[in-house]
């Protein structure tokens, strides 16, 4: 009876140490914080410099029917920037041909027609085989499960540790209830 008890907390403890798998076998990561990508103006950033802030990642885009959620996500960086919250927005073109265009003009219609001071990084591929790394563990770990992005402007929180807290579709407003309560939440921790 002993040792069963010792083999079955043993197989516990083993067992708890264990990370997810995909479908193929491969680990799936629940933190960002080991990637590295690249902001609007072509330089390296890595993920670990936002180490104790919570994020909301953002696909953007200018010419979508949702690119007026840019004013609710300024609105929201400029409510919480000061209390460790940053936005990390990523335009992408895979959804209409909606974000043509290079990545100076999307910095000048972000700043001109919305006044965005939140980050504003590299075009990327949110799907696909060219889905970036940011994006295959957004749309891939144990929290928000496996999916891909369906249109722009998807949200996700991400928590001070790296880790993925929620995922929101494009249709929930940046200053939604549900999304500012989890970002306020989350500051709190």
């Amino acid at each position: 009876m002993k040792t069963a008890l010792i083999a079955l907390l043993f197989l516990i403890m083993f067992v708890s140490t264990i990370q997810p798998q995909n479908q193929k076998g491969v680990k799936v990561k629940d933190d960002i914080l080991s990637v590295k990508v690249k902001d609007i103006d072509g330089k390296e950033v890595n993920l670990t410099d936002y180490k104790n802030k919570v994020l909301l990642i953002v696909n953007v885009a200018s010419f979508c029917g949702y690119t007026k959620q840019y004013s609710g996500l300024q609105d929201l960086y400029e409510t919480y920037k000061d209390k460790g919250f940053e936005i990390l927005a990523f335009p992408c073109n895979q959804f209409g041909n909606q974000e043509p265009g290079s990545n100076e003009e999307i910095k000048n219609f972000c700043s001109s027609k919305y006044n965005v001071t939140f980050r504003l990084f590299d075009k990327i591929d949110v799907n696909g085989n060219n889905k970036s790394p940011l994006y295959a563990i957004l749309t891939d770990n144990p929290v928000t499960g496996k999916g891909e992005i369906k249109w722009n402007f998807e949200k996700f929180v991400v928590g001070k540790n790296g880790k993925i807290i929620a995922r929101f579709p494009s249709s929930v407003e940046p200053t939604s209830e549900k999304l500012v309560s989890l970002i306020e939440s989350e500051l709190k921790k």
